[in-house]
């Protein structure tokens, strides 16, 4: 994991924290904690988490979708992000997985199914690892966690943040970092939140990777992009190859490690299909 000294403190993205959006919005304080999220839907509960420095709006278009099928979705927006507020030093994983079970009992006493994007894929399964009675099962996009980007990619990655940037490079670096060749990066022109990342680097590395990985023992299912060159096929490889029949892997083509924008309707009919084979 890059360090989070390196990453640009600015700010992107506070337009589309306040876009219309799917759903009711509410708000659930949790000590110092004030965390927004939006819920739509009835039926079990299924909660979104975004990928690192982004926020829940990454989410709205397989939220819907989940929501039409029959679930409740449930997308937190992590503090630090639009009208999300709380303590962003010294953070650990169990902070951040606090936030994701207040918004999650505000809504449902039900165990939820818990999507995570790449940084969220880590605190679903902390979540998961500390309260397990209270997770169905976690999907996770572009996981990560073991093997980690090449060397020579982590600047590019690093660029993404960075929004003093001129928007050409810095959009070339987004194309080249989080989307596989050739696909349209400008979905994720906007929405970066710098100091939110920071904030997340900070919470990952003062976790370790055993206190997560596992899941809790709860049923894991990974969407894994093909050419995701920042979590590499092969950390899905090893999940599955460690944990046996709790894991089951879905590869997405000509998808990177944004995954959403590039493979929305793949990745919202093997969520729902996943959902309703749990029962």
């Amino acid at each position: 994991m890059m360090s989070r000294r390196d990453l640009n403190g600015g700010l992107l993205g506070a337009g589309l924290a306040g876009a219309a959006r799917g759903g009711e919005g509410r708000t659930v304080r949790s000590g110092e904690v004030t965390l927004h999220y939006r819920v739509a839907g009835r039926g079990a509960p299924v909660v979104f988490l975004p990928s690192l420095g982004r926020g829940a709006e990454d989410f709205d278009q397989l939220a819907a979708a989940v929501s039409r099928a029959g679930f409740r979705a449930i997308s937190p927006q992590p503090r630090g992000i639009g009208e999300s507020r709380g303590p962003m030093q010294a953070l650990r994983l169990d902070d951040l997985a606090g936030d994701v079970l207040a918004a999650l009992n505000d809504v449902s006493a039900e165990p939820a199914i818990v999507v995570g994007h790449a940084f969220g894929n880590r605190v679903a399964r902390r979540l998961a690892s500390l309260q397990p009675s209270r997770v169905r099962a976690v999907i996770l996009l572009a996981a990560g966690g073991r093997v980690r980007m090449a060397p020579e990619i982590e600047p590019i990655f690093l660029q993404c943040f960075d929004l003093s940037l001129p928007d050409q490079v810095r959009m070339t670096a987004v194309g080249k970092a989080f989307f596989a060749p050739g696909n349209d990066a400008s979905p994720w022109r906007d929405g970066w939140w710098p100091d939110a990342a920071r904030a997340q680097l900070h919470a990952s590395e003062q976790t370790p990777v055993e206190l997560w990985w596992k899941a809790g023992g709860r049923p894991i299912l990974v969407i894994q992009g093909r050419e995701d060159i920042l979590a590499p096929p092969a950390n899905a490889q090893i999940l599955k190859e460690e944990l046996g029949a709790q894991v089951s892997v879905i590869e997405a083509p000509n998808a990177g490690h944004a995954m959403l924008p590039e493979q929305p309707q793949l990745i919202a009919d093997t969520v729902i299909t996943y959902a309703k084979s749990l029962g």
